[in-house]
């Protein structure tokens, strides 16, 4: 287990890593990523007041 580490830093010495975006996903996005949620609720409570709910709780979100 210890011979592992430096194979490894050898296989990423010559990559470079991205730097990781910070800050607010756009309203979009963050909408595409909640509706496949909000389409299972749909079909597996049959109700259309939890997909109301969870559109709401989206809406408040993307407000803030």
């Amino acid at each position: 287990m210890a011979l592992t580490a430096p194979r490894t830093m050898l296989r990423t010495a010559g990559r470079t890593t991205r730097p990781r975006r910070t800050g607010r996903r756009h309203p979009l996005v963050a909408t595409l990523m909640a509706l496949p949620l909000a389409v299972l609720l749909l079909v597996v409570f049959d109700g259309w007041e939890t997909v109301a709910t969870q559109a709401s709780s989206v809406g408040v979100m993307l407000g803030r």
